[in-house]
C-alpha cells in the first residue's frame, strides 16, 4: 500500500510520541498515515527513552500532545500523570498520556480494543481461559473478560504477588504454572513471542495445552505471527491476533489526540499501511 502524499512540517505541527522499551514502527506508520488522509497537522514519532521520568516531564513541558506508553511503563507512568481517566484507573495501567494545556490525562484504550474483539469473537463464554501474563496488558485484557462475560479465567503468573493480586481483584483463579489444565482459549499477555525479544520463537503454553485449545488471543502485535498465533491457526483454530488489538487501540488514541474519528475504512487501511 502506498503512503498518502506527506505534508511538509511548520512551528503548527502537533508532536505525538510513544514510549516504549522495544518501540517499532506500527504505531508509528499508523497515525502518520491518518494524519496524512485527514489532513491533520500533527506527526508522530516514537521513542525508547532512557529515563521515563524524564520522558514524561517532556510530555507536559514541550507540550506533546500525547504519548503511547507500552511495556514496560504502563505502571510506571501512574505516579507521573495528573488525571487518571476512568479507562486507566479502573484497571490501574496507563497506555495514552493525553496532554490537556500541561495537565496529563491518562487513558487504557487497551482494554476497549480487547473488549471490543472479544465481543465480536465467538469463544464460549462459558468455557475455561488461561491468561499468561500479570502486567499492564494482563490487566486490561482480564477486565475486558470478564466485561464481556468470561467467567472461568485463571491468570497465569509466576509472580504470586501481582497474579493473585489481578485474578482476585476480578474473582478469577491463579496459577503459577498451567500444569495439566488445557483450557479451551489461551491469551498471552506477555512480551514472549516478540520480534527482537529472548523468547521470540517460544510459545508462552506448553505445546500440549496449545494443542489442545480451541482459540486464542495474542497481544503481540510485531510480528502479528507470533509462534501461538501460528501454531493456531495451522490447525484452524479461532485466533485473535496483536495487530488487531493494536489497530483498535491506535484508532482510539488518535481520536484522543485528535478529536478526529477516522471511519473503520480509513482504520483498516492504516493497519494495513502499518504492517506492509
Amino acid at each position: 500500500m502506498t503512503a498518502p502524499h506527506s505534508r511538509a512540517l511548520d512551528r503548527d505541527t502537533v508532536l505525538c510520541v510513544s514510549l516504549a522499551a522495544r518501540p517499532s514502527n506500527i504505531g508509528t506508520r499508523f497515525h502518520n498515515y491518518l494524519y496524512n488522509e485527514l489532513g491533520v497537522n500533527y506527526v508522530y514519532k516514537a521513542f525508547a527513552p532512557a529515563d521515563i521520568v524524564a520522558a514524561v516531564q517532556g510530555v507536559r513541558g514541550l507540550p506533546i500532545r500525547g504519548a503511547a506508553v507500552s511495556m514496560p511503563y504502563k505502571e510506571t507512568v501512574i505516579e507521573l500523570v495528573d488525571v487518571m481517566e476512568r479507562s486507566a484507573a479502573a484497571i490501574e495501567s496507563v497506555n495514552t498520556i493525553v496532554n490537556d494545556d500541561g495537565v496529563l490525562r491518562a487513558y487504557n484504550t487497551d482494554y476497549q480494543a480487547v473488549a471490543d474483539l472479544l465481543e465480536a469473537s465467538s469463544f464460549d463464554r462459558g468455557a475455561p481461559v488461561a491468561v499468561a501474563g500479570s502486567g499492564g496488558m494482563a490487566k486490561a485484557v482480564v477486565a475486558a473478560l470478564r466485561d464481556t462475560g468470561f467467567s472461568d479465567v485463571t491468570v497465569v503468573a509466576r509472580n504470586a504477588e501481582t497474579g493473585g493480586a489481578l485474578a482476585a481483584k476480578y474473582g478469577f483463579a491463579h496459577a503459577a504454572e498451567l500444569g495439566d489444565a488445557r483450557p479451551a482459549v489461551l491469551v498471552n499477555a506477555t512480551p514472549v513471542g516478540m520480534a527482537g525479544g529472548p523468547g521470540e520463537n517460544d510459545l508462552p503454553f506448553p505445546a500440549e495445552a496449545v494443542d489442545a485449545a480451541t482459540g486464542c488471543l495474542d497481544v503481540v502485535a510485531l510480528p502479528p505471527t507470533t509462534p501461538l498465533v501460528r501454531a493456531m491457526r495451522a490447525r484452524g483454530a479461532e485466533v485473535i491476533s496483536g495487530d488487531a488489538v493494536i489497530a483498535g487501540q491506535a484508532a482510539a488514541q488518535f481520536a484522543l489526540y485528535t478529536d478526529v474519528t477516522p471511519t473503520p475504512e480509513q482504520i483498516r487501511a492504516a493497519s494495513e499501511y502499518s504492517r506492509a
